[in-house]
């Protein structure tokens, strides 16, 4: 099977991107999370994958990290939970308040997901409980109230790296509302500059 992908990005129309390999193109869907992630077109760009072989059609993910795919694999044997969905809820919630609503489960933070239901919820709470404990959380978020979160994807979704990401929103204060926080957040970035 496809573990792993590296080549030249040629394309990226979310979920869809293409990635050249040595001449063949491949089309990945991806997570929002790891879109985010993807260097500008023409750059390389090296994902783990996840090959699925259906009677109708072949179909290839791309993740950024290991615990996005495994977290995937995971979403994909419950009942009910297509790739596509599981895709959704990739890029729905961050790994992290995912595996905190199933740890906990906290299925009303799930229903939130465009196209997840209570019953659904339910399930993945009740089928999952005890899988996301083998896949350690990441350790920059994993403590994060949501709001730094949330301060967090914005950041990313401007344009601006995970790690730039993270190391400013690790200095602004826990109580920052969003909007304050991305301001304080823009400024503190436009004097590293």
């Amino acid at each position: 099977m496809i573990g792993r992908i590296k080549g030249k990005l040629l394309d990226k129309s979310p979920p869809i991107i293409l990635v050249d390999c040595q001449g063949v193109g491949y089309e990945l869907e991806v997570p929002m999370t790891t879109f985010y992630e993807l260097p500008e077109i023409g750059n390389d760009v090296t994902l783990l994958t996840h090959f699925i072989v259906r009677e109708d059609a072949q179909l290839l993910f791309g993740f950024g990290s290991e615990q996005e795919r495994k977290i995937f694999k995971q979403l994909i044997k419950v009942n009910g939970i297509g790739a596509k969905v599981a895709l959704s809820i990739l890029s729905g919630i961050s790994l992290n308040e995912l595996m905190k609503a199933i740890n906990h489960s906290e299925s009303d933070l799930l229903v939130k997901i465009p196209g997840i239901g209570k019953k659904t919820a339910d399930r993945l709470v009740l089928e999952l409980k005890d899988k996301f404990k083998d896949i350690p959380s990441s350790s920059s978020t994993s403590e994060m109230p949501s709001q730094l979160d949330d301060i967090q994807n914005a950041l990313i979704g401007l344009g601006y790296s995970q790690k730039d990401a993270t190391t400013i929103v690790r200095e602004l204060p826990d109580e920052i509302s969003v909007n304050d926080g991305i301001r304080q957040a823009l400024k503190m970035l436009s004097k590293n500059l």
